[in-house]
């Protein structure tokens, strides 16, 4: 019996990233890429804008896992994996989701082995990341 997941539970957030917020995380992650940085640079781009980097958004999607998980259990990250598919921009609202597919008990750790699918989907409600996770929730020591 799952203690600490359930198959087919979902979980999330929304988040919404301005331009300073962006360029911030970027100067952090050492990506000067001018996308990240530079309005006026952005906008004669494909993309017409300042976008997040992808490590803004992946990492936002995974703080999303430690957040749930740990209101559960003591919770460690074992696997991702991303597809990014379409740029986040400045100004977007984004919805992270996270949705439970397989569990598997671990007995001898006292917890389980959790596996997730998940997407990223813009104010527009297009998807933007998709991802797989694996965790492992055990009680809390």
């Amino acid at each position: 019996m799952a203690r600490f997941a359930r198959i087919g539970e979902e979980f999330g957030r929304i988040v919404r990233l301005d331009a300073g917020e962006i360029s911030r995380f970027a100067t952090l992650a050492g990506d000067e890429n001018p996308l990240h940085h530079d309005e006026a640079h952005a906008r004669q781009t494909r993309f017409g804008g300042v976008i997040a980097s992808g490590t803004q958004v992946v990492a936002l999607f995974m703080g999303a896992t430690a957040t749930e998980f740990s209101r559960r259990g003591a919770a460690l990250g074992l696997e991702f994996s991303f597809r990014l598919r379409k740029a986040a921009h400045a100004g977007d609202l984004l919805d992270l989701r996270w949705r439970v597919v397989r569990i598997h008990p671990k007995s001898r750790l006292a917890g389980e082995i959790v596996h997730l699918e998940g997407e990223v989907r813009d104010g527009a409600g297009d998807v933007a990341v998709t991802g797989t996770a694996t965790l492992l929730v055990t009680e809390r020591l």
